[in-house]
């Protein structure tokens, strides 16, 4: 009874282990199939014009992508836009700097386009398609300048990195570079790849003396070498090397057309005003040392604790508010419009009567009172609105036309079967048609006349921009 025993158990673990071995090929072959399916769904530039929206990856920086006294900046971002604009396609930018998730995210078809200042290497070549140079650099030596008091000389001579320890970023390109110089000096250079600083942050790391040496690409370089006073920059590790974006190797009529328009783009006053800009404009320093610089604080006015005040009395997050007042008066006080408007709040006199305020109102009393309007604007709607989204975009067309049109726009969704409680192709359609006299003149519209291309554009602004917001601006 005994041995039977032992035999039927010892059946049941070789069954049992067979059958985990079988599901786990079967599942094995499935993750192979979903790989596979991936791999195969190309998407070009057709596919991305269908859709009205290219996904482009950035990173955020002081070059790259950042916001600004309110404002979304960057060099990247405005090639982006300049690029949207052109193939008359939306930008929509995912953030990650992390340039290994940035591949997984081109490779899963998750964004179209890496759009960093990437350096074109005979590696990453072989796995990606990079467009045509948008510039050109080489790698430096980042290191502090000695104090005139010690015998510590600066590094000039690319020998004297033998046995020197050298932080850089995780997957950038310095770590290929750096390896190759190892072999050419012959001799050991001690490399450290860091996963989670970002390169501004390891220039920060010398120049305060918690690491001695780092490299990075010449022109990110320079901008800090303004910014951190003690660092020399002037001890290239690398030749020139081509910069430029990448996407999938599959992509061919996406690169066909970046590179048509780069090729022209890149011979105008424009792009080298917008060069200049960002990498040589001695105006960096005061941008990147700002506390309305997101990369530092992430202020966006100095108006910022009232804002969070205000927001919280009615639900808002203070990054949408903050937008909306950037949009009426980018933060000017004193702003007064040719209507009449007037102050931070951009409150027209009569409205400003109703909410208690005066242009003599302080300006924490003018943003309280512009909050209690947009309350006030909010239970115009019914609740039958649930989307967030959209909710808010009603709230904004009727904070810069007042709420009468935006209802009218409703009542004409309702009557011609769209849905009235909907913004896009929508409420917003006929709120853009309202200046037809086939809609603004139907008995069941009580504002008459409206331009509704003004009032839509700026809620498509304002949310654009807290979209930004949310990109490079911490909640609290």
């Amino acid at each position: 009874m005994i041995k039977i025993k032992y035999i039927k158990v010892a059946l049941i673990l070789a069954l049992f282990f067979l059958a985990m071995l079988f599901g786990r090929c079967k599942l094995s072959t499935k993750e192979k199939q979903k790989d596979e399916e991936v791999q195969s769904q190309v998407v070009d530039f057709h596919d991305i014009k269908q859709r009205g929206v290219i996904r482009a990856n950035v990173s955020t920086n002081s070059t790259d992508y950042f916001v600004y006294r309110g404002k979304p900046m960057g060099f990247q971002f405005e090639l982006l836009q300049k690029f949207g604009e052109t193939y008359d396609v939306e930008v929509d930018i995912v953030v990650e700097n992390d340039l290994i998730k940035s591949m997984e995210y081109l490779n899963s078809r998750d964004v179209d386009i890496i759009a960093q200042s990437l350096t074109i290497t005979p590696e990453r070549k072989e796995y990606l398609n990079f467009t045509e140079p948008i510039a050109q650099t080489r790698q430096v030596l980042v290191q502090r300048k000695p104090n005139p008091r010690d015998s510590v000389e600066f590094i000039r001579n690319q020998l004297d990195l033998a046995d020197k320890t050298i932080h850089i970023q995780k997957s950038g390109a310095a770590y290929s570079r750096l390896v190759n110089l190892s072999e050419e000096i012959a001799d050991t250079i001690h490399i450290v790849e860091n996963d989670s600083l970002e390169m501004e942050e390891l220039i920060r790391l010398v120049s305060n003396g918690t690491i001695d040496y780092t490299v990075c690409d010449e022109n990110v370089a320079i901008i800090n070498d303004v910014y951190f006073d003690n660092i020399d920059i002037k001890t290239p590790v690398s030749f020139p090397q081509n910069l430029a974006w990448a996407i999938r190797k599959e992509s061919k009529d996406l690169a066909d057309s970046i590179n048509s328009w780069l090729t022209e783009y890149k011979e105008t006053r424009e792009y080298k005003y917008l060069y200049h800009k960002y990498f040589k404009s001695s105006r960096a320093k005061t941008t990147r040392s700002s506390i309305y610089y997101s990369g530092e604080a992430g202020h966006i006015s100095e108006y910022d604790e009232y804002i969070k005040e205000a927001s919280e009395t009615i639900g808002w997050d203070w990054r949408l508010l903050a937008s909306l007042i950037y949009q009426e008066s980018r933060f000017n006080p004193n702003a007064v419009s040719w209507a009449g408007a007037f102050g931070i709040m951009q409150l027209m006199p009569s409205t400003a009567d109703f909410l208690g305020v005066s242009p003599n109102s302080s300006v924490p009393a003018q943003i309280h009172a512009g909050a209690r309007y947009i309350k006030y604007l909010d239970k115009k709607f019914p609740e039958s609105i649930d989307n967030e989204r959209d909710r808010v975009k009603f709230i904004l067309a009727s904070y810069n036309i007042g709420p009468g049109h935006i209802l009218d726009a409703m009542r004409l969704a309702e009557k011609y079967g769209r849905n009235p409680n909907k913004w896009k192709g929508h409420v917003r359609y006929f709120l853009l048609h309202k200046s037809n006299p086939i809609y603004y003149e139907d008995e069941i519209v009580r504002h008459g006349y409206c331009n509704g291309n003004q009032p839509v554009r700026y809620a498509d602004e304002i949310v654009d921009r807290y979209e930004h917001y949310l990109n490079v601006i911490p909640l609290s």
